[in-house]
């Protein structure tokens, strides 16, 4: 199924041309967006206010919305970009890790001088 990028800027463009045109144009940005059913209960209403008033409000949220976000469900929180990580780096912590716990376990250093070098050692990563 080819899914073609909507541009928000094009959608709150028709939204506030249905909530100030004379004419019925209601309902215009749901049919670009992909929202076909919506876009007929737009123009069913046609002659009450309350497609126009939606479609300004409509308007300015698509305008406030980043261009990143814009098409995903509100409340939807896309996944974290994992972190680009070199594989030899993660290994060389976990190696120097591994032995700060040997050394903390011999009673060479203590508790808290481990827990600061780990955490300086895990720093590195971030």
């Amino acid at each position: 199924m080819l899914v073609s990028v909507k541009n928000r800027k094009v959608a709150a463009a028709l939204a506030v041309l249905g909530a100030l045109s004379p004419v019925p144009l209601t309902g215009l940005h749901k049919f670009y967006l992909g929202q076909p059913v919506w876009g007929v209960v737009y123009l069913l209403l046609w002659w009450t206010q309350i497609p126009r008033i939606a479609c300004a409000v409509e308007g300015v949220w698509y305008l406030s919305r980043r261009d990143e976000t814009f098409g995903e469900p509100a409340g939807f929180s896309p996944q974290p970009k994992p972190s680009k990580v070199d594989p030899a780096q993660v290994g060389a912590i976990a190696t120097a890790v591994r032995e700060l716990d040997r050394l903390r376990q011999e009673g060479l250093i203590t508790e808290q001088e481990f827990e600061q070098k780990r955490r300086a050692l895990l720093d590195q990563v971030e």
